[in-house]
């Protein structure tokens, strides 16, 4: 018979295992946020900046203090890189040979990243990368002259993203989000472990990074994006071995559907007053079937929504009060003017007064992060005017 478990204390693991049931987890400077990348397993990047990005507000969100600057020192001392996970990622430098299965399959066309790929172009640009050094896309001549689309990329830049994908180039830097690319073997630190796994070990990292991130996990969550029946039966194999070698238990969310757990299910920890103000592409909730299972939280991203269909706003932010998601606020960092603007807050479960001067203190912080001096409340909402004497 599967265990059970309440919802509070699934809640309570997968925040536990988050670094986000108190404030730091993971200690302060590159220490902390090299911690967090390990413990996380990943870190999503994502190029929408109507607030700071997306990479940089889930590690503000869990390392005090935390500055941009400091994941960058990581990337430049070789114990954090680039490349892709469900998306594309930072990850841990230790974990580097988990990436090499992906760009194999890449570079002998298994899996395809382009459809097309210049291999004369491309032999030509690892000869300059290799001659001159590391280089950005528009160090190469575009002979394009139409007014291309983000998807009609200037052929240098689709010949780099193989390159980059097949794992023939690494990224070493970004200047102005614009990554800087190097040749593999001058990235790599020296002796760290090449060996390509096979696909049974695969399946096990895949699940160790989920149980050791969220504290559960769904049989469909472990390969969360992936294709492959061989990965799936190796994961459903992996797992028998880890419960029958008790490593793992099964368990029953309240909804009744089937988790796989650390043993370790129950803690003594409390949850913090406070409120955390959580990235849409935040590792806490990026699986919205899993967010909604544990948390009773609906949620969606509406920047790609049509206008008149959004219900909370373009850039709604979750709201993590204690132990619950308890609503989402739409942010927007003038960049110009120093001033984040405050465009919606609802609200979706019942909060006590000490919430709003909790919100409030998050806001703060969260302006200063997005580089703003000014916080600028413009809903009308009965807790907005709450929110408006306190901020």
């Amino acid at each position: 018979m599967a265990n059970s478990f309440t919802a509070a204390q699934y809640r309570k693991k997968a925040l536990i295992s988050q670094g986000l049931l108190r404030g730091n987890a993971f200690g302060r400077g590159r220490r902390g946020v090299l911690k967090c990348i390990e413990q996380l397993g990943y870190i999503q990047i994502d190029t929408i900046s109507v607030v700071q990005r997306a990479h940089h507000h889930v590690l503000w969100s869990r390392v005090p203090g935390y500055q941009p600057a400091m994941l960058d020192k990581l990337v430049q001392d070789k114990q954090v890189f680039e490349y892709w996970f469900h998306a594309a990622a930072y990850l841990p430098m230790s974990q580097y040979r988990y990436a090499l299965p992906r760009m194999q399959a890449i570079k002998s066309g298994e899996k395809h990243w382009f459809a097309n790929t210049d291999r004369k172009l491309m032999t030509g640009i690892v000869q300059r990368i290799e001659s001159e050094g590391p280089l950005m896309a528009r160090d190469f001549a575009d002979n394009n002259s139409g007014q291309n689309g983000w998807w009609e990329w200037k052929p240098a830049k689709q010949a780099l993203e193989q390159l980059f994908m097949e794992g023939e180039l690494m990224v070493v830097e970004r200047r102005g989000f614009q990554k800087v690319y190097d040749i593999t073997r001058r990235v790599l630190p020296e002796g760290i472990d090449l060996t390509v796994p096979g696909i049974h070990e695969q399946a096990r990292y895949l699940i160790d990074t989920a149980i050791r991130s969220h504290g559960f996990a769904t049989l469909k969550s472990f390969t969360y994006l992936r294709k492959g029946t061989d990965l799936r039966d190796a994961v459903k194999e992996q797992l028998q071995q880890l419960l029958e070698e008790n490593e793992l238990i099964e368990a029953e969310l309240p909804c009744g559907t089937t988790v796989y757990c650390d043993p370790q299910m129950t803690s003594r920890k409390r949850p913090e007053s406070r409120v955390v103000i959580l990235s849409p592409f935040d590792n806490c909730i990026i699986q919205r079937e899993r967010c909604q299972k544990t948390f009773g939280f609906d949620y969606q991203i509406e920047c790609y929504v049509p206008a008149r269909k959004r219900k909370f706003g373009y850039f709604c932010l979750p709201l993590l009060y204690k132990d619950q998601l308890v609503g989402r606020i739409d942010c927007k960092a003038d960049r110009k003017t120093a001033v984040l603007h405050i465009k919606s807050l609802h609200l979706e479960a019942l909060v006590d007064e000490a919430f709003y001067p909790h919100l409030a203190e998050s806001i703060n912080d969260f302006m200063q992060f997005n580089g703003s001096s000014e916080v600028s409340i413009e809903c009308r909402a009965r807790h907005s005017r709450k929110l408006t004497a306190l901020v």
